[in-house]
């Protein structure tokens, strides 16, 4: 018993050992595992960075400017800039017609004026309708019925009013000062003098009655609920109709303009008997109808009279060239300076054709004194050696008092007066 004791024990100890054995082994294995998930993470965290990093770098690359030589070259960002002009459906409008980008279709429009539908009899509202579906069965080409709503804007009917009142007040100004000038006159009859009173009554009642509807329309004008519909018609044409020919991009717009009229006319004659009357609009009233289309928050507080005196259709400006600039100023100092060297130099020439001049008046009066001296004596024994003696002395005082103006004009050199000095000590 003793012996099968021991062996059960030696048995027991055995199985302890070996389960912890096992356990020590699962520890190992999951402090493995954990070491190796606490690696990947780690590696997961560093290539995140990286890719972040390197996305940071591509981005503030984008918008670097980069320098080769002396040119600039600015690379766009992410997002790319569009025109306006990118938005609109259409590209231009000319001779009467709205063109589509790429000028695959030409558009003419029809203004309508409405009629009261509600107000008409039985009889008028069928002729009305009659007339509607003669206007579609005689359509041989799509159609297209646009309806635009606008504000009232009564700016320019009260412009129109106040310049017709400043008028209407001058006329009153000018018919009291005639009624002023001859109702305390006894002479002129009283039937003038009540005529020319009337006359002012009726002026100044024009002028009141104006001012009270320019009041009426401007409070009117307060009022933004009041609406105006307008109705068109938009008639199209497509160059496909046409078919593969070899017309040039002129051609192909008469081409279109001739029949868009041809149809816009016989939508205006067919709805004639509905009682609608129609007309075609112009360019300027087609650009107006697209600019109530693409601004209608702001097209009643800005018309596109104001918004075309306003510039509102130059995106930019650009200024000109500093070197042109700078060869106008050059251009403009050569100039200057060439007129101030010719106005001198005019000065100089006048100057010295003076000196010339005033030289050869002094040459001819020494001359003349010479030979006023070589008169005298030649005549002495005519005329007697006192005499002779008190002329000659009266032509050296006249000399004498020429050359003493002229120094003190300073018009006698040095030079010439040393030769005159030398020459009168001569004699």
């Amino acid at each position: 018993m003793k012996n099968n004791y021991i062996f059960f024990n030696h048995i027991y100890i055995l199985e302890r050992n070996e389960i912890k054995m096992d356990q020590n082994q699962i520890t190992n294995l999951l402090t493995t595992l954990l070491s190796v998930f606490i690696v990947v993470l780690f590696v997961l965290i560093f290539i995140y960075i990286m890719i972040a990093l390197k996305n940071r770098k591509g981005k503030s690359a984008k918008v670097s400017i980069s320098k080769e030589g002396n040119s600039t070259n600015k690379t766009e960002t992410i997002g790319t800039t569009k025109s306006v002009y990118d938005f609109i459906e259409f590209e231009d409008v000319q001779d009467n017609m709205i063109i589509q980008k790429g000028k695959f279709k030409y558009l003419m429009v029809v203004e309508c004026q409405g009629i009261n539908y509600d107000l008409m009899s039985n009889l008028e509202k069928n002729g009305v309708e009659e007339g509607f579906l003669q206007f579609l069965n005689s359509l041989r080409h799509p159609v297209q019925l646009y309806v635009q709503t606008r504000t009232v804007n009564l700016e320019n009917s009260i412009n129109t009013y106040k310049n017709r009142l400043a008028e209407i007040e001058a006329e009153l100004y000018k018919k009291n000062q005639e009624y002023d000038s001859i109702k305390d006159d006894p002479n002129i009859p009283d039937g003038q003098k009540q005529k020319s009173f009337y006359a002012a009554v009726k002026q100044n009642n024009l002028y009141e009655y104006g001012k009270d509807i320019i009041a009426n329309t401007q409070r009117m004008s307060l009022n933004k609920n009041i609406l105006n519909k307008k109705y068109y018609v938009i008639v199209p044409y497509y160059p496909t109709d046409l078919g593969e020919n070899k017309f040039d991009e002129y051609e192909i717009r008469n081409i279109a303009f001739s029949e868009l009229y041809t149809r816009a006319q016989s939508v205006i004659r067919t709805l004639s008997g509905c009682g609608v009357k129609g007309k075609i609009l112009n360019s300027r009233e087609l650009i107006e109808l697209l600019y109530f289309a693409y601004n209608r928050d702001h097209a009643e507080e800005f018309s596109l009279d104001k918004a075309i005196q306003a510039q509102y259709d130059k995106l930019y400006t650009t200024s000109e060239d500093v070197y042109q600039k700078k060869i106008r100023e050059l251009d403009q100092k050569i100039e200057e300076a060439a007129i101030e060297k010719a106005r001198e130099k005019v000065e100089i020439a006048k100057s010295e054709t003076e000196k010339e001049a005033i030289k050869k008046r002094q040459e001819m009066e020494d001359m003349i004194d010479e030979i006023a001296k070589i008169v005298l004596e030649a005549n002495r024994e005519y005329i007697g050696d006192e005499v002779t003696d008190k002329a000659k002395e009266k032509v050296d005082e006249d000399t004498k008092k020429r050359e003493k103006t002229l120094k003190k004009e300073g018009k006698v050199n040095a030079k010439e007066e040393k030769t005159r000095t030398r020459r009168a000590s001569s004699k």
